[in-house]
């Protein structure tokens, strides 16, 4: 199905001490990254314990655990993702070339500080209101930019320095190892959450859509979903943003997300949205 584009504009508890946390903060400087000066740094001068409460791999430090900083993320990654439907072809990111390189480049800058310096280089048409998240800034992570996690299991400190974590990750794994599952019911998705297909008889099975919401962009009572298209034959694909009803229509049913549509898999969450209860 075609759609028109219009142009516009980190299961343990580590307790450590001083010394503890002088190691943890040499660690992350020999791996050539300054260590994030936000709560998710040690208190200087006091114990810190940090943990993986959901057991999911994202480390609790890594986490949004302010309301406002949630709102911020979601904000910014949904604007982010959609303002490259409405962005000029010669002024897309040459990174994205496929849905999870959608997702990744959205979920990056939203991280990011938005000054008009950054808003400039990406050729943004227009910001949102509001500040940013402030938790942490990229690439300042208490990851750097090793952003995504592509190894299974629960977080353990080992994986600091152990490859759990990269700047890079497919679609399977953006949401196998950085998102839960929240239901099949599209109905309880939340703006940011991503909807996630297997298409096993594709060349590329896996495929990853962006529920956005009511567009800020285009306003009006719909609410969207945008996603790359992938490679199609010679071309690089393109960005599509179908309201939800559209694509609950689509033509071919295997796209459609509906419980009873066995290729889609649901809805999901980012970990580091996740709050303990």
């Amino acid at each position: 199905m075609r759609y028109n584009r219009a142009v516009r504009g980190w299961l343990v508890v580590l307790t450590v001490t001083l010394a503890g946390a002088a190691t943890l903060a040499a660690v992350l400087l020999t791996r050539g990254r300054r260590p994030a000066a936000s709560p998710a740094a040690a208190p200087s001068g006091a114990p810190w314990a940090s943990a993986d409460f959901a057991g999911d791999g994202t480390p609790d430090f890594l986490r949004l655990d302010d309301e406002a900083d949630r709102r911020a993320f979601t904000r910014w990654f949904t604007f982010l993702a959609e303002a490259q439907f409405f962005a000029r072809p010669e002024d897309l990111p040459r990174e994205i070339g496929d849905c999870a390189a959608l997702v990744r480049f959205a979920y990056r800058e939203a991280l990011r500080e938005h000054d008009g310096a950054w808003a400039s280089a990406l050729n943004l048409p227009a910001a949102p209101p509001g500040p940013g998240v402030r938790k942490y800034r990229y690439p300042f992570t208490p990851l750097g930019p090793r952003l995504f996690r592509i190894a299974p299991g629960p977080f353990t400190p080992l994986d600091l320095a152990n490859g759990a974590f990269a700047e890079y990750a497919d679609a399977l794994t953006l949401v196998r190892r950085n998102c839960h599952f929240v239901s099949r019911d599209v109905r309880r998705a939340n703006p940011g959450d991503l909807l996630f297909y297997r298409q096993l008889e594709h060349d590329l099975p896996n495929h990853v859509m962006i529920f956005l919401g009511p567009s800020p962009l285009d306003p009006g009572p719909a609410d969207f979903v945008v996603y790359h298209t992938g490679p199609a034959g010679k071309t690089r694909g393109e960005i599509r943003r179908p309201s939800l009803e559209e694509l609950q229509r689509h033509p071919e049913p295997r796209w459609r997300p509906a419980a009873g549509n066995q290729n889609f898999a649901g809805v999901f969450r980012w970990n580091i949205l996740r709050q303990e209860l």
